[in-house]
């Protein structure tokens, strides 16, 4: 942990599986109340909850199940609620919560409009905080459960707004540093709002990328980003029972892994850290004291592999022309296209007369619309082929492209799989390969035990 200097200033996060129960939430408590340092606290939804509020957006149900999912919610916040020392100053806030979810869920209009998907997706966060403000409460007086969204502004694309980043550094300038300099301040990850001030969400992950934001907007010195795992591992634990921990790891291969599938960092993480050289802390809140990983700008050691790591249901899309040979913009009008759907695309490959590219498109994401509409738009002037049941599985390193024998040893590794696709990154950090679904978790066990073991 850090040391504890005058105005030195940490944000914690802590996931779903950290604030899952009263118990949990005690542990966390105990963390913050730890380090003089840590004055925000970012909570994600309690674990389990904001699958149920997906369902419901999502999902088209009768009245009845409608009401077995909103039951459901309900129990796993009032068993938080009733092993409180003092329920009755928060019961009634929580009932106001608890109502405003049902108001949403049983709206006629819940699965067509994006706007109200957001407001009930909201409501776990808004939930876990109230909660979380009390457990914290318990043991230390100064504490202010405070709304996100009066500094954390957005765009309006719902389901993955976009940060509007010198509002939130001048709104929480104005509103939440004041806050901190009595108190300790708890608020909610993943949510923000546009200028109308309508509720919106970042993305699914996005209390990672709340917390980031946040100790941008103050510039913290540290991020910690507490979970359920004691650090950032060399591949999946439980794809590789072997995984260890890592005690360091640079920006760039933070990065790397959490865009191409590291589940314990949120991709947009580590932008906000890099601009303004913000440390962050990966731990475990059930077992702080094993410590856990820092990920800063320059390591001690750049091994050249330093970890594995898997995406899944990735789709890849063939764009084909019988012109291409000849059409200098064809490339440029396949990228517009992409662009404009704000889609990101992985890994690219071109022949003479088509062009290779994948995209994530995990159930009832954004992505996985946005895919459509692409798909949609390209098809009026080339030929598209979409093939689906991928996995992508990226070893992540150092100076890959140029230390010796660094490519054989993962070829060797992979050599009796079928590769569909194969890219070297742009960059020293990663190789890539596209794999059958069917045989990404051998190939990750094989190239651990093959780099790792």
């Amino acid at each position: 942990m850090e040391t504890n200097v005058t105005q030195a200033l940490t944000i914690a996060k802590f996931g779903g599986t950290s604030v899952a129960n009263y118990e949990a939430m005690q542990k966390c408590a105990r963390i913050v109340l730890a380090n003089e340092a840590t004055r925000i606290v970012v909570v994600s939804a309690s674990a389990g909850v904001t699958n149920h509020l997906v369902s419901m957006a999502h999902t088209p149900m009768t009245q009845e199940q409608i009401s077995d999912v909103c039951k459901a919610v309900e129990e796993i916040e009032n068993a938080i609620l009733t092993k409180l020392s003092n329920p009755d100053a928060v019961e009634g806030k929580l009932e106001d919560l608890l109502a405003e979810m049902r108001e949403l869920a049983f709206h006629e209009e819940i699965l067509h409009r994006d706007d109200l998907k957001d407001q009930l997706l909201s409501m776990g966060e808004r939930m876990s905080s109230l909660l979380f403000s009390a457990v914290v409460g318990e043991q230390h007086n100064a504490v202010i459960n405070f709304d996100v969204r009066k500094v954390l502004r957005t765009d309006s694309e719902f389901g993955e707004a976009a940060p509007q980043l010198e509002t939130i550094h001048e709104l929480s300038e104005l509103l939440l540093r004041p806050e901190i300099e009595n108190a300790m301040v708890v608020t909610q990850g993943f949510v923000g709002a546009d200028e109308q001030g309508r509720t919106t969400t970042l993305g699914r992950g996005g209390s990672d990328f709340t917390a980031a934001l946040l100790a941008e907007a103050l510039q913290a010195d540290v991020c910690e980003i507490w979970t359920d795992v004691t650090g950032v591992y060399t591949t999946d634990p439980r794809i590789a029972p072997n995984a260890h921990p890592l005690p360091e790891l640079s920006f760039e291969e933070a990065a790397e892994m959490a865009t191409f599938g590291a589940k314990v960092l949120h991709p947009a993480t580590m932008e906000p850290a890099l601009r303004q050289d913000i440390k962050v802390f990966v731990g475990s809140s059930r077992e702080p004291e094993k410590g856990g990983t820092w990920i800063m700008r320059d390591c001690e050691h750049e091994p050249p592999y330093r970890a594995i790591t898997r995406r899944k249901e990735q789709v890849m899309v063939t764009v084909k022309t019988p012109q291409m040979m000849y059409a200098q913009g064809f490339l440029q009008q396949v990228f517009t296209i992409i662009a404009k759907h704000r889609l990101s695309v992985d890994l690219v490959t071109t022949s003479e007369i088509s062009v290779s590219f994948t995209l994530d498109n995990p159930a009832n994401s954004v992505a996985q619309r946005l895919n459509k509409e692409t798909i949609a738009e390209l098809e009026t002037f080339c030929d598209v082929k979409v093939e689906g049941g991928y996995d992508l599985v990226t070893v992540v390193g150092n100076h890959m492209q140029s230390a010796k024998g660094v490519s054989s040893k993962i070829f060797a590794a992979v050599s009796e799989y079928n590769l569909r696709m194969i890219c070297f990154g742009a960059n020293p950090h990663n190789m890539s390969f596209l794999v059958n679904e069917n045989d990404s978790t051998e190939i990750v066990q094989g190239l651990h035990r093959s780099l790792f073991e």
